[in-house]
């Protein structure tokens, strides 16, 4: 009876946090209006990890392996030497998402600033994934350019406000003859 049980509560745990990943895959754009098919397949390729305070999820200048999802805690982008903080991360943000298309070097360090429980979904991954259902893989991969791309046009939507704020600060400051 007990062995019964057993299975029984732990095919309800196991059901319950399959339907916990899948509400939280289905707030990720990239998987956004996937069906309960392709979420349940997807979750197949889900790693999860946890990090305490001040650790170091991702490193500047390392190769990229995959994107991660922040399911539940806080964490900092950071740049440079100095490391400027770019922005805070909370609970359904995700970071990483250029390493599922190449291996180029992180543009930046990600840092928990609480605890976090982290989701992986690394590049193997979506290449397996592709070789069992291409069409699938692909979807994801248009999902994930189209973020890029919108990322990119808003970053140069913001380089261009800087510029003209500079140059507008320049040609405003008082010249004073020699």
């Amino acid at each position: 009876m007990t062995d019964f049980r057993a299975r029984v509560f732990g095919y309800r745990r196991k059901h319950k946090q399959d339907e916990a990943l899948r509400a939280i895959l289905e707030r990720i754009p990239i998987f956004e209006g996937f069906s309960q098919r392709e979420l349940a397949a997807l979750e197949r390729f889900i790693h999860r990890r946890e990090y305490l305070p001040e650790e170091v999820i991702i490193r500047q200048d390392e190769p990229g392996l995959g994107m991660y999802i922040l399911q539940s805690g806080e964490a900092v982008v950071l740049t440079g030497r100095d490391e400027v903080q770019l922005s805070r991360l909370s609970d359904g943000d995700f970071f990483g998402e250029v390493s599922l298309l190449d291996e180029t070097p992180r543009s930046a360090t990600v840092v928990a600033k609480t605890h976090c429980q982290i989701l992986g979904f690394f590049q193997s991954d979506l290449f397996g994934l592709m070789e069992r259902d291409p069409r699938f893989g692909v979807k994801i991969v248009i999902r994930v350019a189209k973020i890029i791309g919108d990322r990119l046009r808003k970053a140069n939507q913001q380089v261009l406000t800087l510029n003209e704020q500079l140059l507008q600060a320049t040609h405003k400051s008082p010249v004073t003859p020699p």
